[in-house]
């Protein structure tokens, strides 16, 4: 997700023996796993900076306007196939030293690439030598012979190189069992490839009946601060990021302007 939009098995032999780069934990690489995604809305500045985030993203590999706050990283994206340019690749390595990649190529209306385009073009994000995220799909991450599992299949076969895998989460049930179903869509990623996950885009969404239905207030609060604390303490989550900063990008948002909601007041301190 990009903007607001109508919204396992045992892994095989094969992508057992990949040989991957290591991965660092996120402590190692900065102060925290706490990150958010942002678009450049009225108060997106101000917000990030109270927001008390370790890390942030924008969908872009560039700042698009807003000011990087001291003290917390930014990572770049290429965020689809027109994004693989040398102007947007020297950007990203002149900003960041991670580079996500490939935004939901499995979704209509997002990035929308089949398996092969992204492989064919995997060796110039490859080529910046910045530490490379899989492309995040929107779902089915952990399913055998679903676009990620393709995607892995392909670069293991080419000898490419991804480091970790973001994953994207929506749940549809608004109950105190959302926790659990989130943390078991992470553990189930993990044991099928092995790699550590960034949780890149994640929040309480129910889009299964064409319209989206949005939590409470108390329901996006009491998911928020029972998630951050699973999600502090799974150790192959090195990042997560919530979706969004801002209620003027999607009605998830953390804070209204500059101004910390209920749900921006528990992220703060979760």
């Amino acid at each position: 997700m990009r903007f607001v939009r109508p919204l396992a098995l045992a892994v095989s032999a094969m992508l057992a023996a990949v040989t991957w780069f290591p991965a660092t934990a996120s402590g190692e690489q900065d102060g925290g796993k706490k990150g958010v995604s942002l678009t450049n809305v009225d108060g997106a500045g101000d917000a990030l900076r109270d927001s008390g985030v370790g890390w942030y993203y924008d969908w872009a590999s560039d700042l698009q306007g807003v000011a990087q706050p001291d003290g917390v990283e930014f990572v770049p994206m290429i965020w689809g196939r027109d994004s693989v340019t040398d102007e947007q690749l020297d950007s990203a390595k002149s900003l960041g030293s991670t580079l996500l990649a490939f935004n939901e190529p499995d979704l209509a209306g997002q990035a929308e690439m089949s398996v092969d385009e992204a492989l064919d073009a995997w060796p110039r994000l490859e080529g910046t030598g910045m530490r490379l995220g899989a492309p995040a799909v929107a779902g089915g991450a952990d399913q055998p012979g679903g676009w990620l599992d393709q995607f892995l299949s392909g670069a293991q076969e080419r000898g490419y190189r991804v480091d970790f895998i973001p994953l994207h989460w929506y749940g549809g049930d608004f109950s105190a069992a959302a926790v659990d179903q989130l943390r078991g869509y992470l553990q189930a990623v993990h044991d099928r490839y092995g790699k550590p996950i960034w949780l890149t885009e994640y929040a309480l969404t129910d889009f299964s009946s064409g319209t989206p239905r949005y939590p409470s207030p108390q329901e996006q609060t009491d998911f928020v601060s029972g998630s951050s604390a699973m999600l502090q303490d799974l150790p192959f989550v090195e990042r997560y990021a919530w979706f969004t900063l801002s209620t003027g990008t999607a009605p998830t948002g953390l804070y209204d302007g500059a101004t910390p909601n209920a749900s921006g007041e528990a992220y703060k301190a979760g």
